[in-house]
């Protein structure tokens, strides 16, 4: 692979961020999804709104989209976008795995009509969301965590529609 393959590289090697200019203008939405792992007792107290810093989830959601919109602040190569819509959305799963935990699965959907793709948006979404419910409860379960964060499913743009296989 040389460095004309990779778009986020100029001819001298150096990071640059991608010229969208010539791009054509499309609908484009990204969804992204991700698990936070806990203690059933973490859990529980969430559901019963008995965590000592409020309401983790809708905490959590605000924090998403506001994830979503700083994106290009957080990663540098991004492009600032005119998002037209983020939705994020929870699973509570009460029932313990073979681990003994209980999760709490977060879905973000961003759109917009752009020249570049909201797929960092989405993921971002997802990451802030996680990261929110993390702090929100460390106090009583530092051993909480979180990972199968990953691209689901993308439409619009040159590439057309991409979805993510089964694992």
């Amino acid at each position: 692979m040389t460095n004309a393959d990779l778009t986020h590289f100029n001819p001298e090697g150096r990071a640059r961020m991608v010229d969208v200019t010539e791009k054509k203008e499309t609908e484009r939405t990204a969804l992204a999804k991700g698990t936070v792992y806990m203690q059933p007792e973490t859990f529980k107290r969430i559901q019963e709104g008995k965590i000592a810093k409020g309401d983790v989830l809708a905490v959590a959601q605000v924090a998403g989209v506001m994830g979503a919109k700083r994106t290009p602040d957080l990663i540098p190569m991004c492009h600032p976008l005119l998002l037209t819509n983020v939705d994020i959305d929870f699973k509570e799963n009460g029932v313990p795995d073979e681990k003994g935990k209980c999760s709490i699965d977060i879905s973000a959907t961003v759109k917009l009509k752009g020249q570049t793709g909201v797929e960092m948006e989405a993921l971002t979404a997802v990451s802030v969301a996680a990261l929110t419910i993390y702090d929100m409860c460390k106090a009583i379960d530092k051993e909480m965590s979180f990972g199968n964060v990953g691209l689901v499913r993308k439409t619009g743009g040159k590439s057309g529609t991409f979805v993510r296989k089964e694992d």
